[in-house]
């Protein structure tokens, strides 16, 4: 469609996004700012990320996915500490060759994400982008005053738990890029596509978020690879941690990936995009964090526990350490 035919930014934001805008504050999107008041006793918690074509998804993904995604990126550092959704605001930088269809879709996903995850649109931007498509979101969250779940707060001894299944999305990645790698050989149809919507379609553990307010030291979402962001954390109070391997936990689709290619454990835990929540956890809590995860519906693994020797060290079942290169997911 060329430029001259597009209906300008204000028929857009009217079209497409103020639907989206379902909150009081939002003012429908008519003012330059919107309003938000945080629930009573409660504490504001707010995250901002961006996803770009080419680092983050791919060019031709389709855009209720990449809306989506985008989304929940954000939603998933809410889930880690402990926080409610409450809304979002959203900056898109349009490429050159965007279509209405696309951007229609972009909507759709968007609405059917905020719909579940409880949110509103409060207002943002739009821009050209001189690249391909980019969206930055920034989510706001609450918590009970006080209650936020920071990452520099573990302590040695603590034990060290992640949700969910680690290396699924970076090796929906691998199977993407390298679709005829030796480890994919022997896998089926399901799993395959498990693999692939895990990359595309991260899965926020806000059900976890009560559970982590009431019993964790310490939390943060894993979207950087677990060996980097468990680095992070314990290097923002100078500790480390030991990892069983043996103990991580992984799907079915992983595991048969594993089985056939033993040396993509580095992949696993260093992959990235998981966006599962990593939680250090007092000794004392553990039994009531895994019973409150469990009537969550959320499953948790215990891999390991912070030490007061700083560095990372992954060891098997049999308390042999393994060298494994940690590696994580570096924008620069």
């Amino acid at each position: 469609m060329p430029a001259s035919d597009r209906p300008s930014e204000d028929d857009l934001v009217a079209r497409y996004f103020r639907p989206l805008a379902t909150g009081e504050g939002a003012l429908a999107l008519v003012d330059d700012c919107a309003a938000l008041t945080p629930p009573e006793g409660c504490d504001l918690v707010l995250k901002s990320d961006a996803v770009a074509a080419g680092v983050h998804f791919f060019a031709d993904d389709p855009w209720d996915l990449v809306a989506r995604k985008a989304l929940r990126v954000n939603v998933s550092d809410l889930a880690a500490k402990g926080a409610e959704p409450l809304g979002w605001m959203l900056t898109l930088a349009l490429p050159a060759d965007w279509r209405e269809a696309d951007l229609a879709r972009l909507a759709e996903g968007f609405a059917a994400d905020q719909a579940t995850f409880g949110l509103s649109l409060y207002g943002g931007d739009t821009i050209r982008s001189p690249d391909g498509l980019v969206l930055s979101i920034t989510v706001f969250g609450a918590t009970p005053h006080g209650a936020m779940v920071r990452r520099a707060a573990a302590r040695p001894g603590d034990r060290l738990y992640v949700s969910g299944s680690l290396g699924d999305a970076a090796l929906g990645l691998l199977l993407r890029r390298e679709p005829g790698h030796p480890a994919f050989a022997g896998l089926g149809e399901a799993d395959a596509a498990h693999l692939a919507r895990r990359y595309l379609l991260p899965e926020p553990r806000l059900q976890l978020a009560p559970a982590l307010r009431a019993h964790a030291r310490a939390a943060m979402d894993v979207s950087d690879g677990l060996g980097l962001d468990l680095a992070r954390m314990c290097r923002a109070v100078g500790l480390g941690a030991r990892v069983d391997l043996d103990a991580l936990p992984v799907s079915p689709a992983a595991r048969a990936v594993l089985a056939a290619a033993p040396d993509l454990i580095e992949t696993v835990v260093g992959g990235g995009d998981d966006y599962e929540i990593l939680a250090a956890i007092p000794p004392e809590a553990a039994e009531a964090f895994e019973a409150a995860a469990a009537t969550a519906g959320v499953a948790v693994a215990a891999i390991g526990r912070v030490e007061a020797e700083s560095g990372l060290r992954f060891q098997r079942a049999d308390g042999c350490e393994a060298s494994i290169r940690a590696g994580g997911f570096r924008h620069f």
